[in-house]
Parts: structure tokens; C-alpha cells; sequence
């Protein structure tokens, strides 16, 4: 319930603040209007109908699934790996699916039949073959496949993949603009066209991880005492992979590089509601999207009217968060 209540109020503070205040009142009334498809009533102003319908409330429910997506993908991601420091960012993944969309961007890269749905296709290609060959070099490293070998592995793919970028963005001139903008992490603009896009990944990714909470508590006491309860830790562990995939590159294709929130937002919610991923999954999306609205809000009234890239924001926030993880896991150790 606390969860579902700060989701609630987030997008509601989200919608209502900006250059020009909507009282909470008529946002209630127009996406009362807009679901039950009902005349809005004759007090509430055109202006804030169009800012909320056209505007804002796209922009949040983006925000809002962006920030979902990342946070149930880290916290799976943590699970599978026992390690709290482990998020699509810093395995690479974002990367990954950094460099498939920018792929796409620069190449103009059409897929047939797929339209719309081709930038997060190639994002999501990139984002899977990066933790799949993530797992191969660490595996090739260090057979045991600690944690710590395949998080460093992580790493130098991550930085690896930054140069390849950075030489795209090198030899670009003409949508360079672009190209650095979504790099930066941004929901500005994007309307209902990239809800549409996200929604279908979205809900695909979540199916296949809440479909494995048990698995997941399983293998987070070790691969194998879950082999011992039953568990067939090689097809679940590909399963949760696969969708962890799915949800990074879709996030990162409609929004751009975002850091740190499948890193941030799982670990609070362990915090407030422990380790149990039946339960910290679904709670993840909660606060994750709840997170994101916040922090986009943050992103456009801050040095309003200029707007800040949200990838600057949620860095500033997770890269202290971070370092206690870490200072905790070493102190520990």
C-alpha cells in the first residue's frame, strides 16, 4: 500500500508542477474523462486539458515505465547474482543496448514489418549480446563465475562499448544533436508514440520475471542448493537474462542511457521490505516508476526554464549509493 500510494502521489505531483500549475483537482477529471472516455466538465480550462492529455501525462507514464523497467530488471539481476551491486548499468547492458539503438540512429536503420518497433528491437539484440558475452568471458576467466569476475567483466564491456560510441559520435555531424541528447537519459517530447513502443516490452520482460520469484529466492542462497530444491538453474538463469535483456533495451531505447536506478532503487526497496523477491519485484516496479517521475520532475523545474538530462540527475544520486554499497560490502568482507 505504501508503495502504490507513493507511485499515486508522484504522478500526480508530476503532472500538477511545472511552468504552469494544474490543480490536482482537474488532472483527476481529465484522466477521469480520458479512460471512461466522458465529456470533461466545462470548469476545467482547454489549456490544462491539452498540457495533461498531450503533454505531461505521457511524459510521466514514459517516465514512470522507464523507470519500472530498470529497477525490476536490477533487482532480478541482483538476485540471480547475490550481489547488491549488480544493475544493467553496470553489467553492461545499458551499453549494449546503448550501442544498438545508436547503431540505429546512425545508420537509419529500417527493419521490415517491424516500423516503430525497430530502435528497441536492435536495443534489446544489443543488450542481449552483451550479458551473453559478459557470462562468456567471465566464465572463461574464472570457471567458478564469482560474482566479483562477472561484474568486472561488466565493466570492461561497458567501457569498451562507451569508445565505440564515442567514435560513432566522432564520425557524425548532421544528427549529432540527437544522438547526444538521448545519450544524456530523457523523457522530453517523446508523446504517446513511445508509451506505445515500451508498454509491450515492458510487460513482457515483468511476465517472465515474476513468473520466476521463486527461482530467483532459490538461486539467491547459491546455484547449487537451488539444483538441490529442484530448481533447473541453467534455463531460469537464461529466463531471467533474457528479460532482464528485454526491459533494459526497451528503457534504454525510448529514454537513452539511464544509470543507476536498477542499481539504487532495489536496494532501498530491500531495505523497507526485504530480500523476498515475490514481494521485491512487484514493489521494485512500484518505486522504480515512482522514482523516475520524481526525478524527471526534478530534471525540468530545477534550472527551469532550461531542462537537465535525468541520466545527470539519477548519477548524482547513485553514484554516493554506490560507493556505501560498496564500502559496506568491503568492510563486511
Amino acid at each position: 500500500m505504501l508503495a502504490m500510494a507513493f507511485l499515486l502521489v508522484s504522478m500526480l505531483v508530476a503532472i500538477s508542477v511545472g511552468s504552469v500549475s494544474v490543480p490536482v483537482s482537474d488532472i483527476v477529471k481529465i484522466i477521469g474523462a480520458q479512460v471512461l472516455r466522458l465529456p470533461i466538465s466545462d470548469q476545467v480550462d482547454t489549456t490544462d486539458v491539452n498540457i495533461v492529455s498531450q503533454i505531461r501525462l505521457p511524459r510521466v507514464l514514459l517516465a514512470g515505465f522507464v523507470g519500472a523497467s530498470l529497477a525490476i530488471a536490477g533487482a532480478a539481476f541482483q538476485g540471480l547474482l547475490r550481489n547488491p551491486l549488480a544493475d544493467p548499468y553496470i553489467l553492461g547492458v545499458s551499453s549494449g543496448a546503448s550501442v544498438g539503438a545508436v547503431a540505429t540512429l546512425f545508420f537509419n536503420i529500417s527493419i521490415p514489418f517491424f516500423g516503430l518497433f525497430t530502435l528497441p528491437a536492435l536495443s534489446i539484440a544489443g543488450a542481449l549480446v552483451t550479458i551473453l558475452l559478459v557470462l562468456f568471458f567471465a566464465r572463461r576467466v574464472d570457471r567458478t563465475m564469482r560474482v566479483e569476475t562477472i561484474i568486472l567483466t561488466g565493466i570492461i564491456f561497458s567501457s569498451f562499448l562507451g569508445a565505440f560510441i564515442s567514435l560513432i559520435i566522432a564520425l557524425t555531424s548532421d544528427q549529432l544533436q540527437q544522438i547526444m541528447g538521448w545519450l544524456l537519459g530523457s523523457v522530453s517530447m517523446r508523446g504517446w508514440r513511445y508509451v506505445g513502443i515500451i508498454v509491450p516490452f515492458f510487460i513482457l520482460g515483468s511476465l517472465l520475471l515474476l513468473m520466476n520469484t521463486s527461482e530467483l529466492n532459490a538461486m539467491s542462497f547459491g546455484e547449487e542448493r537451488a539444483q538441490h530444491l529442484g530448481v533447473d538453474v541453467e534455463k531460469r538463469k537464461l529466463m531471467v537474462l533474457v528479460a532482464g535483456s528485454i526491459l533494459t533495451g526497451a528503457a534504454v531505447a525510448v529514454s537513452g542511457a539511464i544509470g543507476f536506478v536498477g542499481l539504487v532503487i532495489p536496494h532501498l526497496t530491500r531495505r523497507l521490505w526485504g530480500p523476498d523477491h515475490v514481494h521485491l519485484l512487484p514493489l521494485s516496479i512500484l518505486t522504480g516508476a515512482g522514482f523516475l517521475m520524481l526525478t524527471d520532475l526534478l530534471s525540468r523545474t530545477i534550472i527551469s526554464p532550461q531542462i537537465l538530462p535525468i541520466g545527470v540527475i539519477t548519477a548524482l544520486i547513485g553514484a554516493p549509493v554506490f560507493a556505501l554499497i560498496l564500502m559496506k560490502q568491503r568492510r563486511r568482507s
